[in-house]
This record gives C-alpha cells, sequence and structure tokens, in this order.
C-alpha cells in the first residue's frame, strides 16, 4: 500500500510541473508601483500625551522590518502614509483572585488610521484603519503601567499595518 502511494505521489510530480509555487510580488494592486514610502510624525485625537514621535517612529521601524518598502523622505517617496492615532483603550482582562472587582490584568487596545496618498498625483491610494493589542500587569501605579504597555500596542499596530500595505490583509 505505501508503494502504491508513494508510486501515485512520484507520477502526480512527474505530470503537473507547471504547478509549482513561484515567488512574485504580493503586493495588492494598488501599491504595486510604490517602492518608497514616507512617514512623517502622526496626529493624536487621543488624550495620549506627546506620544505621536513614538507612534510614527515605531511604525517606520514595523515597514523597515517587512522589507517591502524602502523608508524616504518626503520629497524622495512615491508615498505618504499618514496616521492618526485616535484611539487608546484599555479593558480588564483578568481579575485578582478571590476578588472579582479588582483587576490584575489589563489589555490596552490601540485604534491607528491611516492614509496612503501617492507624492506625483495627490491621490489616495489606501486608507483604513489597524489595532494595536497588548496586555500588562497592575502595579501600585496603574498610569505608568498603562505607559509602558504603549509601546508594546504601537508596535503591534505597525506590524498589522505594514501586513496591510505589504499583502493587502
Amino acid at each position: 500500500m505505501k508503494i502504491l502511494l508513494l508510486v501515485a505521489t512520484s507520477a502526480l510530480a512527474v505530470a503537473l510541473p507547471g504547478c509549482a509555487y513561484s515567488l512574485g510580488d504580493a503586493r495588492p494592486s494598488m501599491m504595486r508601483g510604490i517602492q518608497t514610502l514616507a512617514v512623517p510624525v502622526s496626529k493624536n485625537t487621543t488624550l495620549e500625551p506627546n506620544v505621536e514621535g513614538l507612534l510614527a517612529d515605531t511604525l517606520i521601524k514595523g515597514l523597515q522590518t517587512d522589507g517591502t518598502y524602502t523608508i524616504a523622505a518626503e520629497r524622495n517617496a512615491d508615498a505618504t502614509v499618514y496616521t492618526t492615532l485616535v484611539a487608546t483603550n484599555r479593558r480588564p482582562a483578568r481579575s485578582v483572585r478571590g476578588n472579582v472587582l479588582a483587576t490584575s490584568e489589563y489589555e490596552l487596545i490601540t485604534v491607528v488610521q491611516y492614509e496612503v496618498v501617492e507624492n506625483a498625483t495627490g491621490k489616495q491610494i489606501m486608507a483604513g484603519a489597524v489595532n494595536g493589542r497588548t496586555s500588562f500587569f497592575v502595579s501600585a501605579d496603574l498610569q505608568t503601567d498603562e505607559q509602558q504597555a504603549l509601546p508594546l500596542a504601537f508596535a503591534d499596530a505597525a506590524v498589522r499595518l505594514a501586513s496591510r500595505l505589504s499583502e493587502g490583509f
């Protein structure tokens, strides 16, 4: 039985050589002509202070890690990615043992809206929103704990944005 299965598999591999997977450009069709991106400082519509530069820097690092696009200055880039932090939400993820009213762990969710504009024409290529998530444990200072978790949520949003721009999802 095993020999018959091996022979059948080998015959299919020889009969269907044109069905092999080949690597190619996986970018969405509207981003095919774009090679370089610019990411200016983000806007912030939330009450989180001084996070605009941190968000833009994290998004640039995420795009560089992905490697699909080269990051350039706006005057040298094919397109510009404008981003706005529109929400940061904290919700309880785990309660303290023995006290369901006290929270020991929170989930932090950030919402970043983006718009990709082609520099040559000024035409909007893509737009949407991505979420970034992380969790953090509560210590004596909840505000500091949340501030320390914010870069991790931004990093998750950067990975999702890079995936959206390079693969379309």
